[in-house]
């Protein structure tokens, strides 16, 4: 039997996927924003003098990096209510695994970039008088935030495909959204296909604004 080929499912289908594409935005952004901070405190903590806190960042960068996120998901949405019996929302559970996900690989991206920077910028800092949290505010931070970028671009778009992941714990994003779609109309192949189109529509301009930011703070730094 000849596949029938239905466009039209696929334009009947946008205005429903945008909502989760919406759910899937907030998601990523949210996530994102907390997993920054998390991240660069971490990454922070991993290049403290004392072995006691980079002991402390390292087990957290280690158990998340070596546990898969659907793991982390569900012990987090079904694992821990059980055990406290403390339930979270969907959606806050969603944000909080892409926070602390994404913040133990940006840990790593921080700590990276920082020890990137010439071991003289900080002597230079402490010479002119300015202390060392001062001389990492002020000179090596600056130079390494412009170094973290396209890592950090390339985490964002991870963590935004990661988020279809979530729809096991019944987040209503993008992907979740379309198996409900599909659950009605039974043409998996056109809605999946405008599935994954919008993932690369979100995905790509992800990368065209981290692209855009990367080289204005280039033409910046040349002035």
């Amino acid at each position: 039997m000849a596949f029938d080929f239905e466009p039209s499912v696929m334009i009947d289908s946008v205005p429903t996927l945008m909502s989760g594409a919406g759910m899937t935005i907030v998601i990523t952004l949210g996530g994102l924003m907390f997993g920054f901070a998390l991240g660069a405190v971490a990454g922070l903590m991993k290049l403290s003098r004392s072995m006691f806190v980079r002991k402390i960042a390292g087990v957290y960068v280690e158990v998340i990096r070596g546990t898969p996120m659907l793991v982390q998901a569900m012990f987090l949405y079904f694992g821990l209510p059980m055990a406290l019996g403390i339930r979270i929302s969907a959606l806050a559970a969603g944000i909080i695994i892409i926070a602390i996900n994404s913040g133990a690989y940006i840990a790593e991206i921080v700590r990276g970039a920082v020890q990137s920077i010439d071991v003289g910028q900080m002597e230079a800092g402490r010479t002119i008088g300015l202390t060392r949290g001062q001389t990492m505010r002020y000179i090596i931070w600056p130079q390494a935030f412009k170094r973290m970028i396209p890592p950090l671009g390339n985490q964002f778009i991870i963590s935004l495909k990661d988020t279809s992941l979530l729809m096991i714990i019944g987040v209503g994003e993008l992907l979740r959204t379309g198996d409900e779609i599909v659950a009605v109309n039974f043409r998996a192949f056109e809605v999946y296909l405008t599935v994954g189109l919008m993932y690369l529509a979100m995905t790509m301009s992800i990368a065209k604004v981290l692209n855009i930011v990367e080289k204005r703070l280039h033409l910046k730094t040349q002035r």
